[in-house]
């Protein structure tokens, strides 16, 4: 072979070996251009848009219907519009204390709610929601829920003794409840005994343990009952609420402070079939939405609760008193009486008892670590508090 002829055989290996400059430069092209797509647009989910049927339990015109559409929201946004909640107010698929049952059934498929709707099935309902104050406030026996035990508890409640299909979320750590509207102050706690009153969950036992006469009714039934006669006096739950149900229509004395309901919380409550039928990314969803409607939730409370109680003070002629701390003492002597009988169901036992080794815990640092926010308002605001 003439070395004209290696010099050929030998550039035509070479070739053979080499990859095409243009072509390489071109997949570059498309490998980074695709590279670059995946960075300038997020992730879409790819689940199947879903949509869930979800009843409150709370009157057309309760604000806790504004609060659940929070919820409703960041479900939606999170999930970018591929789940969605249609949510209805009490009353147009079932009544307020049927909301358990009916998406237990499948007949809705979620639920907004509170658990002293339904302690009628176990007392121990109520812990999760109006249970005895240990010294903690709401907001620490929600974080008991979320870190001390409490959400285990209350699976345990729900799906293994009473065998309901649903799984379960909360927020939203209430404001204590008042004592309620009365057609006069209550300066003792003897102005209470043979008195017609409404409440709901484990506060029934507390207060009829101090000698009231007590009717469990929903938000929507307490005027009608006030006009029959059937209760005399009663509470819900907050100034908005209440003001819109038209509570001072009724009454002109609102007693602030008590210890009957001093730590509840909404209940979202999802068939627990239809839940597990989801994605996976679409149950975390449901589940951390609830964390993040607590906070909204909260700031809409304190904006709207503060507001309203102005109103009915300035507005409506409603006389507004601070509930002596004698009854508030009574109801205390009232629980302890009420949480020896329940003990005996070693269940309840076992809540109580957690919810007890958190709030000394708990309470004991948050009670002296505070500082004292009544002494800096009446510093900056004298005159406008006497207790």
């Amino acid at each position: 072979m003439t070395k004209v002829s290696e010099k050929k055989v030998k550039v035509s290996e070479e070739k053979a070996q080499t990859p095409d400059r243009r072509k390489f430069l071109k997949g570059a092209g498309v490998a980074g251009a695709a590279a670059a797509a995946s960075i300038a647009f997020p992730q879409v989910s790819r689940a199947q848009t879903v949509t869930l049927r979800m009843q409150g339990a709370w009157g057309a015109a309760d604000i806790f219907n504004e609060m659940a559409q929070e919820y409703v929201k960041r479900v939606e946004d999170m999930a970018g519009g591929r789940l969605k909640i249609e949510y209805l107010v009490s009353g147009a698929v079932v009544a307020a204390f049927q909301v358990q049952d009916a998406v237990h059934n499948g007949v809705l498929d979620g639920g907004h709610q509170v658990t002293a709707y339904w302690y009628g099935k176990h007392k121990a309902a109520s812990l999760f929601g109006t249970g005895p104050v240990f010294g903690a406030s709401a907001s620490q026996i929600l974080a008991w829920i979320h870190k001390g035990g409490g959400k285990e508890l209350y699976r345990e409640l729900v799906q293994d003794i009473l065998g309901l299909n649903l799984v379960g979320f909360f927020c939203m750590p209430m404001p204590t409840q008042p004592l309620g509207w009365f057609k006069k102050e209550i300066k003792s706690a003897d102005d209470l005994q043979g008195l017609k009153y409404r409440t709901v969950g484990l506060a029934t036992d507390i207060m009829q343990g101090m000698g009231l006469q007590v009717t469990q009714l929903p938000g929507g039934e307490i005027v009608p009952a006030l006009e029959r006669g059937v209760i005399e006096a009663f509470e819900y739950n907050n100034p908005t609420s209440d003001s819109r149900f038209g509570a001072q229509d009724v009454s002109k004395t609102y007693m602030m402070g008590s210890y009957h309901q001093a730590a509840e919380f909404f209940e979202i409550i999802f068939n627990k079939a239809r839940f597990e039928s989801l994605p996976e990314e679409h149950q975390k969803i449901l589940e951390y939405s609830a964390e993040a409607a607590n906070t909204s939730n909260y700031a809409t409370a304190m904006d709207n609760y503060s507001n309203d109680l102005q109103k009915l003070i300035n507005e409506a002629g409603v006389k507004v008193h601070r509930t002596p701390d004698s009854v508030m003492a009574a109801q205390l002597a009232s629980w302890d009486k009420v949480l020896e009988e329940l003990n005996k169901d070693a269940f309840f036992k076992k809540v109580v008892d957690s919810q007890r080794e958190w709030s000394h815990r708990v309470a004991f640092y948050d009670l002296i670590n505070s500082a004292d926010y009544k002494l800096a308002f009446k510093h900056y605001f004298p005159g406008e508090i006497n207790f």
